[in-house]
């Protein structure tokens, strides 16, 4: 039997309770995507075609045909508009893992910081300049 906790509130907009006790209260953190069991549950077909990607035969069939390499995954048409436009929050809130996420930015040449600069919303240039590193930019 599934935790109710675990189901988003469509009416409210709010974020679900996560089940683990250990992120008690992490839903009142703006911004913030716990990737739990239910995360997980919900984006694993999305997170087994994007660790795929790390492998070299089906990063090749992706970059030839990303269409056809989605279809053959079964991934739905919510998951493929997001890969689609590269949405990396989208693809988070869907379920997708960080790290499974990485192999997809490879793919397109995007670096990481401007991939949290998009989850943000913000630029690149203004996402690094929240990261404090002298000379960024």
């Amino acid at each position: 039997m599934q935790n109710q906790n675990q189901h988003t509130n469509a009416s409210s907009g709010t974020k679900p309770a996560p089940a683990n006790p250990q992120l008690k209260g992490i839903e009142q953190l703006p911004g913030t995507y716990a990737f739990d069991l239910a995360a997980s549950a919900r984006g694993m077909r999305l997170n087994r075609f994007l660790i795929g990607l790390g492998h070299a035969d089906k990063r090749a069939a992706y970059k030839t045909d990303a269409e056809a390499a989605m279809a053959a995954a079964g991934l739905s048409e919510t998951e493929r508009e997001l890969l689609r436009r590269l949405d990396w929050l989208g693809l988070v809130k869907l379920g997708a893992s960080f790290f499974t996420l990485e192999k997809l930015a490879r793919c397109h040449g995007v670096p990481n910081p401007a991939m949290c600069a998009q989850m943000r919303g913000e630029t690149l240039p203004q996402f690094l300049q929240t990261r404090r590193v002298p000379g960024a930019m």
